[in-house]
């Protein structure tokens, strides 16, 4: 197709979100170059003490009042974390309430901490497809809390961007401005005329049913989305699940419930394996690398993991095994987590393994670890959840087949909807 023959795209609605009283240069810049670049910039002052010296779209005035107060009580609140607070507030109530009646395609949100924690309630309030950027000098920081990332949040480090205009900071803005435009214009929507179900994996190396049980699930007319589950990816689909997104789920790998009992950084938050059991989504779970903590592996390992079997990944990441007492506590972590669900749960059990390298002869085997386990899962899952034990590894077809078993049993009785071929 030609470049004249090709479909107009209509200008793509972007909002700008910032303190305009101390950042007006940065992001006056910003609604330029969203200008040049195709799109319509709606500037949203979210400002404490001051107004800019350009007039917003929405005024800091707007945003308190969208949060149920004023601005001067804002500002009498107590001190700038509480005002902050109330300004996030309002932010994502404006935000949401101008998404709904269509008047945004997407966000840019500028900021140092004060601004990102703003950033991060205003993204978690539009669902998956709206396209979001966060321009941050604490972009990646583990200062952000994995349970406050919106599943499809883009980041970019404000280098260079404290104080001012410069060379570099442009050079950010400009590419963040591009790509909000850019994914504004071109990105598409979740396909939503199939049920969508989650599924958790640890890549294809560690954990292989996905191969087997994603095109079954297709082919009965389901969208599968299989979500790597290594903090980040885990920490989306908790966040979709939590607004009801899945019509069941596949949580077969629910080793982050491990790395958050132990606190290593590859978390997904602590209401990992909680809300698709709050929203009462029917959920199948399995034990998937329940056995692993996951640690970076270009750290020296912990002294509490200093004796145990260790495997490196690759230079990012390995992962250790946790002990045979440590396996008992995870596994009265894990029941008491799916005694809280209110939608249907099943919990399968295959009792040869639960990943690629507890086999025989691979460097996680740990024979007495992994009877702990069974044996104190056994006792500890409550009544309320559908209990299966099964005589094979979890990387087995006949494990992929049970679990199918079990969904398709779901369907029949209604439990979950059907597919649409």
């Amino acid at each position: 197709m030609s470049a004249a023959s090709a479909p107009k795209i209509p200008a793509p609605n972007i909002l700008v979100i910032g303190t305009g009283d101390t950042k007006a240069d940065e992001l006056t810049f910003m609604a330029d170059i969203i200008e040049e670049a195709g799109g319509q910039p709606a500037m949203v002052d979210v400002s404490i003490l001051g107004d800019p010296p350009y007039s917003p779209a929405y005024s800091r005035r707007d945003i308190a009042a969208a949060a149920g107060t004023t601005i001067e009580e804002v500002i009498a609140s107590g001190d700038e974390h509480s005002a902050m607070a109330l300004m996030s507030r309002g932010a994502a109530t404006l935000v949401l309430d101008l998404y709904q009646a269509g008047r945004v395609d997407g966000v840019i949100i500028l900021g140092g901490s004060m601004g990102t924690d703003l950033a991060l309630d205003v993204s978690a309030v539009l669902p998956v497809g709206v396209p979001k950027f966060v321009v941050s000098t604490i972009a990646y920081s583990h200062l952000v809390p994995p349970e406050r990332i919106a599943p499809d949040l883009m980041m970019i480090l404000w280098a260079g961007g404290l104080y001012g205009l410069s060379g570099i900071c442009g050079a950010v803005l400009s590419q963040a401005c591009g790509a909000v435009v850019g994914a504004a214009r071109h990105g598409r929507k979740p396909d939503s005329t199939r049920p969508l179900v989650g599924m958790t994996s640890l890549g294809s190396t560690c954990l292989k049913y996905m191969k087997y049980l994603k095109p079954e699930l297709e082919r009965r007319g389901y969208d599968v989305a299989v979500f790597h589950a290594t903090g980040m990816g885990g920490r989306a689909f908790e966040a979709i699940a939590e607004k009801g997104g899945f019509a069941a789920v596949f949580d077969f790998c629910i080793q982050e419930v491990s790395n958050h009992h132990y606190g290593s950084i590859v978390t997904s938050g602590p209401d990992r394996l909680e809300n698709a059991g709050r929203a009462g989504t029917p959920q199948i779970v399995a034990p998937g690398a329940i056995d692993m903590v996951d640690l970076q592996s270009w750290r020296e390992l912990p002294a509490i993991f200093a004796d145990r079997p260790y495997h490196a990944h690759n230079r990012l990441i390995g992962s250790v095994t946790s002990s045979p007492q440590g396996r008992r506590e995870i596994a009265r972590v894990v029941a008491a987590k799916l005694e809280r669900a209110a939608g249907k749960t099943a919990f399968l059990l295959p009792i040869a393994g639960l990943q690629e390298w507890d086999k025989p002869g691979e460097p996680l085997h740990d024979p007495e670890g992994h009877a702990a386990f069974m044996d104190e899962i056994r006792k500890a899952l409550p009544a309320s959840v559908e209990f299966s034990e099964i005589d094979t590894h979890i990387n087995t077809p006949e494990f992929s087949q049970k679990a199918l078993e079990i969904f398709d049993a779901w369907v029949a009785r209604g439990i979950v909807p059907e597919g649409r071929p």
